[in-house]
């Protein structure tokens, strides 16, 4: 489960950090608001923990900006902010929570269970790829007009990473990340997605040179 933290003050995202990663999560940490936005585009997060007043764009920008972009990630601000436009602001920018510093790093850890199993129930497990072309989250399932497409379990990982982010580039890294968890030849990623591609029946499957994949509709 990969967690990307958006903080800028150092002891607590270094004590964020420490406690995440000993129960479990791997943890990126930045200070700025620049950094962060361009990781998402170079690997897979799972969950947005942002803070609202950082260097270059805030917490809120941030997540307006991806969610122009079809970036959707759970996301939870971390805040001193009380007053309640505030709050207003944060969810109308797409937050599924808030949490308002100083706060209990074992309460942290709930509101991320919480976040993510919500995430997962309000998002449909049947994905619609193409006309009659649909993925099923739940049985790991890709079908083409009600028949079974048999896809090996390296070219399901591929197409879930794709499908999580539908509509936006996915680089070799973050296949690499996501699927792998350490290092493999970029040959060997575009093998796998050249096979997945042919399995495809409809051509949905595209290559942006030098940038990565990605699956639009």
């Amino acid at each position: 489960m990969n967690i990307l933290l958006l903080e800028d003050e150092y002891s607590l995202r270094i004590s964020i950090e420490e406690f995440l990663r000993d129960i479990g999560y791997n943890v990126d940490g930045f200070t700025d608001g620049n950094d962060a936005y361009y990781a998402i585009y170079d690997k897979s997060y799972d969950i947005l923990l942002l803070d609202v007043n950082v260097p270059s764009i805030n917490g809120f920008e941030l997540l307006k900006k991806l969610k122009d972009e079809n970036i959707n990630i759970p996301a939870i601000f971390l805040t001193s902010m009380t007053d309640i436009d505030d709050l207003k602001e944060g969810y109308r920018r797409g937050c599924c929570d808030y949490i308002r510093k100083p706060f209990d790093l074992e309460e942290l850890e709930l509101r991320i269970e919480q976040a993510l199993a919500s995430y997962l129930q309000n998002k449909s497990s049947i994905i619609e790829l193409g006309p009659e072309l649909v993925y099923n989250l739940k049985t790991a399932k890709l079908t083409y007009k009600g028949e079974e497409i048999v896809l090996r379990k390296t070219e399901k990982d591929l197409l879930e990473v794709l499908i999580k982010n539908k509509n936006a580039v996915v680089s070799t890294q973050m296949f690499q990340d996501a699927v792998w968890g350490e290092y493999v030849e970029p040959a060997t990623i575009r093998v796998q997605l050249n096979n997945l591609k042919k399995k495809l029946p409809l051509d949905i499957l595209q290559n942006r040179r030098g940038l990565g994949y990605i699956i639009e509709r």
